[in-house]
């Protein structure tokens, strides 16, 4: 492969996103082979809720060390469990952080972020 894991954030439409599934979807009908890795956001206001610096702190925490659990995660990072509970619930909602059992790994070596200026 030689790619570096990466996941594409965007701030767009419903259309926009309908759009890339459908261009994904042709792709594959084809036999191409693809590896890109979408999360949409409707607005921007939510999105840099979800991305909040303490939940980005997160994510390069368990990209670099992995967890067991979510106890051990809130361990390392000196962080109340409820809180720490909570932004994983979230960030695994999105996709950005995936759950195999208890053990939580975050696969990409990079987070892109676009956002669109044009209107709906």
């Amino acid at each position: 492969m030689g790619t570096t894991p990466k996941v594409q954030v965007n701030v767009d439409s419903l259309a926009a996103m309908g759009k890339r599934f459908s261009q994904a979807w042709g792709r594959a009908v084809k036999g191409e082979q693809s590896e890109e890795t979408h999360i949409t956001f409707l607005d921007v206001q939510t999105m840099l809720e979800t991305l909040s610096p303490r939940r980005l702190d997160m994510l390069r925490h368990v990209r670099q060390h992995g967890a067991s659990n979510v106890r051990e995660l809130a361990q390392a990072l000196a962080r109340d469990y409820k809180n720490v509970h909570q932004d994983v619930a979230i960030l695994e909602a999105t996709g950005l952080l995936v759950r195999d059992g208890r053990k939580l790994s975050a696969p990409w070596d990079e987070l892109q972020a676009n956002v669109s200026l044009l209107p709906s």
